[in-house]
């Protein structure tokens, strides 16, 4: 079996047929990089005792330009996703599942960088990937690579985390400012420079949400702003529970590099995706002791409380401006930016 040329070499047809050339791929790159008791067994799933609790499964598709960006690449940020949204139930994650579709003609290199980003995220987080998948598409009908990534986790007896639990009078707080990552990537995207280097916040949520969820078993809901941004969750969240939610601009976390850049760009902050931030409901006799615990830590050191829930049959969101008015905070009609997550 001939050795993958992991420096000059491409991705071909044959390494997604599942000959030897498969074979070689999935040894080589794929196993060694992930390489756990679990995956090693080389079976086409994987076998694992549970521990009591709530089963949550979730899965995400990875699509990006460009593939690497500051602050990450799409193999961390297929990691930290998935993990993510298993984590805003309350559960801890246990394990991965990744599946790839990997252009004709992709370096291996390239290949190899993302795999390893994604080895190192993982055992960072303590999530292994167990299992998975690889599929080679024709050159031009792939751009690049796709990474599916599905998680599983555990909910602790007590914890019960939904999006339809919000009740008028819970406080909502945001774990840190907004917009990081949607900024990160355009800036790289398109070449360019707001004074400073900003960097996408992609990082694995799951050890603030233990934390929370160990102080405040009773928090009502969870949610990370990804595509859509802080706008887009407010309003899935006020949907869901049937209320309204009032906010306050000057409460909102918003770096002065991503409002300049969103005032250059004519984009609005508060619909920019972010990849390390989580959306908290919580009741108020609790949000300020939730507070505290998540500035504790430190992916929510500059945690804000933000708004309040409210009774409203239009399920709308509202945010007191800066300049002392009032607008209604939408759904997104579009998209700002493609290909972002």
């Amino acid at each position: 079996m001939s050795r993958l040329d992991i420096k000059h070499g491409i991705i071909e047809m044959g390494h997604g047929s599942g000959g030897r050339a498969s074979a070689t791929l999935i040894e080589e790159l794929f196993i060694r990089h992930f390489d756990n008791s679990l995956l090693s067994q080389g079976n086409d799933q994987a076998a694992f005792n549970v521990p009591a609790g709530r089963m949550v499964i979730s899965t995400d598709a990875h699509v990006i330009t460009p593939l690497f960006f500051p602050g990450g690449d799409i193999g961390s940020l297929s990691v930290h996703g998935t993990i993510n949204d298993v984590a805003m139930s309350g559960a801890s994650p246990l394990y991965l599942a990744a599946s790839f579709i990997i252009e004709e003609g992709f370096p291996l290199a390239d290949l190899e960088a993302i795999v390893i980003s994604m080895a190192r995220a993982s055992k960072a987080a303590g999530v292994p990937v167990v299992t998975g998948d690889t599929k080679v598409v024709e050159r031009g009908k792939g751009d690049g690579v796709f990474i599916t990534t599905t998680g599983i986790g555990i909910v602790p007896a007590g914890v019960d985390i939904s999006g339809d639990r919000a009740r008028a009078g819970d406080l909502i707080i945001v774990s840190g400012s907004i917009g990081d990552h949607g900024i990160a990537i355009l800036s790289s995207r398109e070449g360019l420079e707001f004074g400073t280097a900003m960097k996408s916040d992609s990082a694995a949520l799951h050890t603030l949400v233990a934390a929370m969820v160990a102080d405040v078993p009773g928090i009502r809901c969870l949610r990370d702003p990804t595509r859509g941004g802080l706008a887009t969750t407010l309003n899935e969240l006020a949907s869901q529970s049937g209320v309204g939610m009032r906010i306050k601009e000057t409460a909102i976390p918003v770096k002065a590099e991503v409002k300049g850049a969103c005032e250059l760009l004519g984009l609005d902050p508060l619909y920019i995706a972010n990849e390390g931030k989580l959306v908290c409901i919580v009741a108020p006799e609790d949000a300020e002791r939730l507070l505290t615990i998540m500035q504790k830590h430190p992916l929510a050191q500059n945690a804000a409380i933000i708004g309040t829930v409210c009774t409203d049959a239009q399920q709308m969101v509202v945010m007191a401006t800066a300049f002392g008015g009032k607008r209604v905070v939408d759904w997104l009609a579009g998209e700002q930016l493609p290909r972002i997550c």
